[in-house]
C-alpha cells in the first residue's frame, strides 16, 4: 500500500510517518513544504529506510501536487499539512486561511482528479483522511457534555476557523464529487518532537533555562491531552477500518486544567533534572501569569466513544505516564531542542530548496 502523507515533517505528521514505517510495510511519501514548523531531524530514525520517501512541495501548488500524485500513485491520502498555532493566527490569520483552506481546496481538487483515472475497484479502495481538530467546535463550560462528532462548529480562533473552513469543504467534495473521504478531530497532542512554542515543551525548556514560564490569565483552561503517538495509532485505525463519510473524535481522556500542567512538569523536573546546589528556588517559582489570549477558550473535552466502540482504540498513555515520557524525552534530546532555538534545523530545509532549485 502506498500512503502519501501532507505535512509529514510537522510534530504529529512525522510522529505518524514514523508509526507507519515502523509498524506496517507500507510505502510513505512525506509530502511537506517545510515551514518553520517543519523539521527533518524529526524523521532521522527512519530517513534511510527503502519504504520513506520525501518531496518538498506546497498543498497550494496544484501542478506540482498534480505531478506527485501521477508518479507515487497513492491508494491513501493522510492530510496534516496545517498552520496550527493559535497565537500565530491571531496575528496573522491569512497564511491560515491560504494553507488551512485554499491548500485543503487545492488538494480536493487534485485528489478528485487523480482519483477519475482509478479503475472502480481501485476507485473504492481509495481514502482521503483529513485530520483536524476539536477547537472547530468552540468551548465547552464546566459541566457541559464532551464534544461528540455530531457537535456544531463553532471556531473562536483564526486557527479554529480556518480549520472548521477546511472540515466542511471535505465534506463537499465527498457528497458534491463522492470522493471517499474520512474526517477526524483531535485534542490537543503532545509528546516528543513537539516544536517548542506549545505549551509543554516551551514550560520544560523555559524551566531548564531558568527563564520566566507564562501562563495566561489564570491558568484555569481545561485541555484534553492527547499522547502524539497514540494519535498516531488512531489515524492508522481510521485509515484501515473506517467508514468513508464519517467523523471519528480522537482525545486522550485526560481533561487538566493549564496550570495543574505546568505544577505537574515543574514537578517532574525537581525529580529527573534537580537545580544545582545552591538554587535553593523550585520551578514553580518561575511561573508567571500574563495577560490572557484574545478570545481564549475555556475547556476542551472529547468524547471518543465512537472509535473506542466502532473501531477499537483507545490511548495507552495516561496523563501521568505520557507526560513523564515528554520530560524525558527532552531531557534526553537536548541537541534537537537546540538546533530547534538556534534555527540551525532549518539548514536542511534550505538545503532541500536550493537542491529543489538547481
Amino acid at each position: 500500500m502506498k500512503i502519501l502523507v501532507t505535512g509529514g515533517a510537522g510534530f504529529i505528521g512525522s510522529a505518524l510517518v514514523r508509526y507507519l514505517i515502523d509498524t506496517t510495510d507500507f510505502q510513505v511519501l512525506n509530502l511537506d513544504k517545510l515551514t518553520y514548523a517543519g523539521n527533518l531531524e524529526s524523521l532521522a530514525k527512519i530517513d534511510q529506510n527503502p519504504r520513506y520517501h520525501f518531496v518538498q512541495a506546497d498543498i497550494c501548488d496544484a501542478s506540482a501536487l498534480q505531478q506527485i500524485m501521477g508518479n507515487f500513485q497513492p491508494d491513501a491520502i493522510m492530510h496534516l499539512a496545517a498552520e496550527s498555532h493559535v497565537d500565530r493566527s491571531i496575528e496573522g490569520p491569512d497564511t491560515f486561511i491560504q494553507t488551512n483552506m485554499v491548500g485543503t481546496c487545492t488538494l480536493l481538487e487534485c485528489t478528485r482528479a487523480y482519483w477519475a483515472t482509478l479503475s472502480a475497484t481501485q476507485q473504492s479502495a481509495f481514502r482521503l483522511l483529513n485530520v483536524s481538530t476539536d477547537e472547530v467546535y468552540g468551548d465547552l463550560g464546566a459541566r457541559d457534555p464532551a464534544f461528540e462528532e455530531s457537535t456544531a462548529y463553532n471556531p473562536s480562533s483564526p486557527y479554529a476557523a480556518s480549520k472548521a473552513g477546511a472540515d466542511h469543504l471535505v465534506r463537499a467534495w465527498g457528497r458534491t464529487y463522492g470522493l471517499p473521504i474520512i474526517i477526524t478531530n483531535c485534542s490537543n497532542n503532545y509528546g516528543p518532537f513537539q516544536f517548542p512554542e506549545k505549551l509543554i515543551p516551551h514550560m520544560i525548556l523555559n524551566a531548564l533555562q531558568g527563564k520566566p514560564l507564562p501562563v495566561y490569565g489564570d491558568g484555569q483552561q481545561i485541555r484534553d491531552w492527547l499522547y502524539v503517538e497514540d494519535h498516531a495509532h488512531a489515524l492508522c485505525r481510521v485509515l484501515s477500518d473506517g467508514k468513508t463519510g464519517e467523523t471519528y473524535n480522537i482525545g486522550g481522556l485526560n481533561e487538566v486544567k493549564n496550570i495543574d500542567v505546568v505544577h505537574t512538569i515543574c514537578t517532574l523536573l525537581e525529580e529527573l533534572a534537580p537545580k544545582p546546589e545552591g538554587e535553593n528556588s523550585p520551578y514553580k517559582d518561575q511561573i508567571e501569569f500574563v495577560q490572557d489570549r484574545p478570545g481564549h477558550d475555556v475547556r476542551y473535552a472529547i468524547n471518543a466513544t465512537k472509535i473506542t466502540e466502532n473501531l477499537g482504540w483507545k490511548p495507552a498513555e495516561n496523563f501521568t505516564s505520557g507526560l513523564r515520557n515528554t520530560v524525558e524525552w527532552y531531557l534526553k534530546n537536548s541537541s534537537w531542542c537546540e538546533h530547534i532555538i538556534d534555527g540551525s534545523y532549518q539548514l536542511e530545509r534550505l538545503g532541500k530548496i536550493a537542491a529543489a532549485e538547481q
